[in-house]
């Protein structure tokens, strides 16, 4: 295979477990609650990467940290926990893929959050990206804005919460690119799941673990395993592409999550919990321009930074 497409298999399947697993967390809610679910996928990541960056030797890295990386960690840790937690919170207002779609303001927090820590600039392209986008959360939610549909304050709620755990994403994302320099993203990871864990060890309903049915765990451990599996998927992408054409490719995550929602719905699985969403053409619209606006603001600063050498021969 060629790097191109090693670069789009493993890109697409982080896009395929991100699509989908909104949908797990929904189903989730029935039997365990945030916290309890959120421990739980710690507790799981930090086993099997300890796990394998003890056999690999990973682990000499600790030795050269000072006590600044040890609390950007601990902080990292604090933030990737209150992001995991309000996710699965955001799913008692909005369906999976109206989460999912709304947590794409999560690259614009990264942006402005590199403006002010690593004084990198933020272009004409990405304000003009950063408008469009908000034009298509107005479009998309425009059915409950407009009073059409009556669930307004839910609306609201939900996408607060999303916000929030979006903005918490990407001060966690920011404080591990911080810490590129001295511990590789396996380390990183298995420092902010353990400290995850910690901070959640006191308000886990341990009781309610012990009594899941088979069906439970198989949920709870494909909401585990999902992290794992597209994290290390993401981290094999940006070996073989460029982080934009991954971001740009990981950003059509929403439009999976919808899909994935009506397939669900048509099959007649569990119709208690997860709902037929009918979409109106202006919300349709604002999926399209959210997910352009995105994908816009990743892809094009590359396209244009690889086309200046080009100019340069001519």
């Amino acid at each position: 295979m060629t790097n191109n497409k090693l670069g789009l298999l493993y890109s697409s399947i982080t896009l395929l477990f991100w699509g989908i697993l909104p949908i797990a967390l929904k189903l989730s809610e029935k039997f365990i609650d945030a916290t309890s679910l959120s421990w739980f996928r710690f507790f799981i990541a930090f086993i099997v990467i300890f796990i394998l960056q003890l056999t690999s030797n990973s682990l000499q890295q600790f030795r050269k940290i000072t006590l600044k990386e040890i609390i950007k960690l601990l902080f990292a840790g604090i933030f990737l926990t209150l992001n995991y937690v309000t996710f699965v919170l955001t799913l008692k207002y909005l369906s999976p893929g109206e989460a999912q779609l709304n947590f794409q303001v999560a690259p614009f927090f990264l942006a402005f959050g590199s403006l002010l820590f690593f004084k990198e600039r933020l272009t004409a392209i990405q304000l003009s990206c950063l408008f469009t986008l908000a034009v298509g959360i107005i479009l998309f939610f425009h059915p409950n804005l407009s009073g059409h549909i009556n669930t307004g304050s839910k609306v609201l709620i939900g996408v607060g919460i999303i916000e929030f755990s979006a903005l918490s994403w990407a001060c966690y994302t920011l404080l591990q690119k911080s810490l590129m320099a001295k511990l590789s993203t396996s380390n990183v990871l298995l420092c902010v799941f353990g400290v995850g864990m910690v901070l959640l060890t006191p308000l886990t309903d341990f009781t309610r673990l012990s009594t899941l049915s088979g069906f439970d765990w198989s949920i709870a451990l494909f909401c585990a395993l999902n992290t794992l599996i597209a994290y290390s998927a993401l981290a094999k992408a940006l070996v073989f592409w460029p982080a934009a054409q991954v971001s740009a490719v990981v950003a059509v995550a929403p439009v999976i999550s919808f899909m994935s929602s009506a397939f669900v719905v048509t099959m007649g699985w569990w119709p208690n919990i997860i709902k037929a969403h009918s979409l109106s053409s202006l919300s349709i619209l604002g999926i399209i321009v959210i997910v352009g606006s995105v994908a816009t603001m990743q892809l094009l600063p590359h396209l244009l930074k690889k086309s200046k050498p080009i100019e340069q021969l001519n």
